[in-house]
């Protein structure tokens, strides 16, 4: 078994946090100063048709509660009409009566992790 080390102990989660993306500057800023590593990928979802970002880390599961919480802070929900979406992204679905949807917030998976390998 592989072991890599971060600056807080060794990495066994690997965390997916699929975020909105007018959320996932701040809370990327927040993850940096907290002292996570991060790489981001651009994604989209298939309902809403819009871009989210996909943040993944590999963290020592004693820093989880402390990444959770970052999240949760920085990933808020509100609702906005869907209208106003379907407008921005694809103009000729837009539905026949504004409906409310609720965005933001954020998805996370916590992955175990057996081993990492650096190439």
């Amino acid at each position: 078994m592989t072991s890599h080390q971060s600056a807080t102990g060794t990495i066994d989660r690997l965390v997916m946090a699929i975020v909105n993306p007018d959320d996932a500057g701040p809370l990327t800023d927040r993850l940096i100063e907290a002292g996570f590593r991060i790489t981001r990928l651009d994604s989209a979802g298939g309902f809403l048709r819009r871009g989210n970002a996909t943040l993944l880390m590999g963290i020592p599961e004693s820093q989880l509660n402390t990444l959770l919480s970052i999240i949760q802070t920085e990933c808020s929900t509100r609702t906005v009409l869907a209208y106003d979406l379907f407008v921005q992204s694809t103009p000729d679905m837009l539905p026949a009566v504004p409906i409310e949807v609720e965005i933001g917030g954020a998805t996370v998976f916590v992955i175990e992790v057996d081993q990492v390998i650096a190439l």
